[in-house]
């Protein structure tokens, strides 16, 4: 008799914490869980993609959480920022006290699920990845819904590498994208290349959020096995796309024409919700005869382990090595 299950059925039980990571990254899982055994951060719930009023409050909330943040961060900062504006978009460009090379630039595209992580947290972060890469950072802090839902980031991310290709050669620019980030990351690429600009010499993907579909495997699989994004955001990308079609590779940059793309590092754990965008990404790029490499980190979930481990400091090692080899910032 043919199988008529549409999938498996598992019974309840404990997912253990690896002894195969670093005694800091376990650490970080357990501070996640509570004593039932459930992510924290499953308890929060995120308004309906209709509901614009309770997105404002939801998003005054989250700013004030990751402004705190920010100013923590502060006083370890050794590059200074600047805030550009380029017509509709607003840029910090952050300097390394130290610069490698001067003709070179990174672009940061911040994570925040389509929705947050702009403000002083995005300015920050693009001051941390100045002093990274010893090269400036034109953190991008585009513009969100509910207010200015697509294509108003795309748009902001787009007139930004406009403005660096007047400043930089393209082969001296690497873009990176986080979460969020990386959907726009890639869908930049898709629509520069679509209106006649050059690719960059890089793109960095850190657990893309490239299928705003949520087709993938681990959709389903990693489902409140990630202790950070412990389940969909159909809330946030319907919101973001406001009636869009989440198929257009603009918005799914997974579904996209990918031939052309530069050297691409992907980046994504086996407990990560995105593992499955990222794992299918890599794998279309190759399709595309892109030089793709993916680095999938053990029981890493959403975002890595907070910044804080030995998985994440090797992370940043592969990071900066991509980098600096697509910049040639070792080279005289």
């Amino acid at each position: 008799m043919a199988n008529e299950h549409d999938g498996l059925k598992i019974d309840s039980r404990i997912i253990p914490f690896p002894n195969s990571i670093s005694p800091e990254a376990q650490a970080v899982l357990r501070s996640l869980v509570n004593q039932d055994g459930v992510p924290i951060y499953s308890l929060y719930t995120t308004p309906d993609a209709e509901d614009l009023e309770a997105w404002r409050l939801f998003k005054i909330a989250a700013d004030q959480q990751n402004e705190a943040r920010a100013d923590a961060l502060e006083p370890s900062l050794q590059a200074t920022a600047e805030t550009l504006k380029l017509g509709e978009a607003t840029v910090y460009l952050a300097r390394p006290a130290e610069p490698a090379k001067s003709d070179c630039a990174v672009m940061d595209l911040h994570g925040g699920a389509l929705v947050v992580g702009g403000g002083k947290a995005c300015r920050n972060a693009a001051r941390v990845r100045a002093e990274q890469h010893g090269v400036p950072c034109y953190g991008v802090d585009y513009r969100m819904p509910p207010d200015f839902p697509y294509p108003a980031a795309l748009d902001d991310c787009l007139t930004t590498y406009r403005h660096m290709l007047e400043q930089y050669a393209a082969a001296k620019i690497v873009i990176c994208g986080r979460s969020a980030g990386g959907n726009l990351a890639a869908a930049t690429l898709l629509r520069a290349r679509d209106e006649g600009l050059p690719m960059p010499a890089g793109l960095v993907l850190l657990s893309p959020e490239v299928d705003l579909t949520e087709s993938g495997d681990s959709f389903a699989v990693n489902r409140l096995v990630d202790v950070v994004l412990p389940d969909s955001l159909m809330p946030n990308n319907l919101l973001y796309a406001a009636g869009a079609d989440l198929t257009h590779p603009y918005l799914s940059p997974l579904f996209g024409k990918l031939e052309g793309f530069p050297p691409t590092l992907l980046q994504c754990g086996t407990r990560d919700l995105f593992l499955s965008n990222t794992v299918r990404m890599h794998r279309a790029l190759r399709a595309a005869g892109v030089n793709a490499e993916l680095h999938v980190f053990e029981a890493m979930p959403h975002g890595g382990f907070m910044g804080k481990t030995p998985e994440d400091r090797e992370l940043e090692r592969e990071v900066n090595t991509f980098v600096s080899k697509q910049l040639q910032l070792n080279e005289v």
